[in-house]
């Protein structure tokens, strides 16, 4: 157990050598891949079945847009909210990569390393929802039919799905990348 004497020495932790940040980062981009914005994939799979299958009014496609109508709300972010969350957030993750990279400290790079690519994701789903957001609206109006609404929406969450997992694959190679050179620049973790 490394000793710490001062801030610098408990920031300097060894993360890449640990297994327990491994297990994190896989375990942290699993559960991500579960769910759609909170929905979970299996609802949005049952839906693209019987759209599909050319069942429009299914339970499961009146399911998708049910959780839709529920989950939205939860990712409205106001321009004040989504200023202030941007300016944090920036703040939070440059410091970590100066910290990591510009002054050598470990824990910093392992944090940004797991960090940036959820915020990146944080910004994705919120781009997502602006999407949905007109969509389910325009349904519960009549504007579109429900089964119209849950074929858009569900083409939509998929495309998202699949942007998600590209993004979790550079993530973690970029990270296992990085986290090798430091084991091999520092083998005794020094």
């Amino acid at each position: 157990m490394p000793q710490v004497n001062s801030l610098i020495g408990f920031l300097d932790s060894r993360s890449f050598m640990t297994i327990w940040y491994w297990l994190a980062l896989v375990g942290l981009w699993s559960a991500t891949g579960r769910t759609i914005m909170g929905i979970p994939s299996d609802v949005v799979a049952r839906a693209r079945a019987a759209l599909a299958a050319g069942q429009g009014d299914d339970p499961a496609v009146l399911g998708l847009l049910d959780w839709l109508s529920l989950v939205l709300p939860r990712w409205r972010l106001g321009p004040t909210e989504g200023a202030v969350f941007l300016g944090l957030t920036s703040f939070g993750l440059t410091s970590l990569a100066m910290l990591g990279f510009a002054f050598w400290l470990e824990l910093a790079q392992a944090m940004f390393l797991l960090l940036m690519p959820f915020w990146v994701l944080f910004w994705m789903r919120v781009r997502l929802a602006r999407n949905l957001v007109p969509l389910v609206g325009d349904a519960q109006l009549g504007r579109i039919t429900p089964d119209q609404a849950a074929q858009k929406a569900a083409r939509m969450m998929i495309w998202h799905r699949r942007w998600v997992t590209v993004l979790s694959m550079v993530s973690v190679l970029a990270t296992v990348l990085w986290g090798s050179a430091w084991a091999i620049m520092h083998p005794n973790g020094l």
